[in-house]
């Protein structure tokens, strides 16, 4: 007999963590870090202590669960950007960067983390390296690629990427941090893009 767990139980133990991820983000932001036990996270997640547990043995691990899938791309498993065209490379990349920024939870995780970093600086610690710095390192990644395909001149691909990531989001992110109602049409995001490809192609393209 099996020992395996069926698609049903899978299935299940997904859903249960996807509503204890919420409810703890929710919660985090809404009362602290510290104001929030695991005990309260699994009531407004409907679940039971013993299933959180299983799942989040402590609240650190939980916090990192959120901030690993908040970076994570929607489709790990698609088609890497080519590295043989700078332009189209670096346009999928932008267009990429712009939904990760506006997914829901983004700025509220941000929040959280600015919130209480002077008392959990190893919130901030988590938010960095599991979560920006993997996402900046893939691009660093993807510039080398270009540069050793010909199709860049990219002597130092993370001061490149520091410049590409910083154009989008000081357009796309910061301000939410900030301003509450900024939104910008997608439009006007999609500008942000381009922009930021033109200049980068004008600066590295061989």
């Amino acid at each position: 007999m099996s020992t395996e767990p069926s698609a049903y139980h899978r299935r299940v133990a997904e859903e249960k963590r996807a509503a204890i991820v919420e409810a703890a983000t929710g919660l985090f932001l809404a009362t602290g870090y510290d104001g929030t036990s695991l005990a309260k996270i699994a009531d407004a997640a409907g679940v039971s202590k013993a299933t959180l547990f299983k799942q989040f043995p402590t609240k650190a691990a939980l916090f990192d669960a959120i901030v690993t899938e908040s970076w994570q791309v929607e489709d790990p498993a698609g088609p890497e950007p080519d590295a043989g065209d700078l332009r189209a490379g670096l346009t999928a990349i932008g267009h990429r960067y712009v939904d990760l920024l506006t997914r829901p939870g983004m700025t509220a995780l941000f929040r959280i983390v600015i919130a209480e970093l002077p008392r959990f600086p190893e919130l901030g610690e988590a938010q960095f390296s599991r979560g920006k710095m993997p996402y900046f390192e893939s691009v660093s990644r993807y510039l080398a690629a270009a540069h050793a395909a010909g199709a860049a001149k990219v002597d130092d691909p993370d001061l490149a990427a520091t410049q590409f990531l910083g154009m989008i989001s000081n357009f796309v992110f910061w301000p939410t941090l900030l301003l509450t109602d900024w939104a910008p049409a997608r439009s006007a995001t999609d500008q942000a893009v381009t922009e930021a490809v033109n200049t980068m192609t004008a600066r590295y393209a061989s």
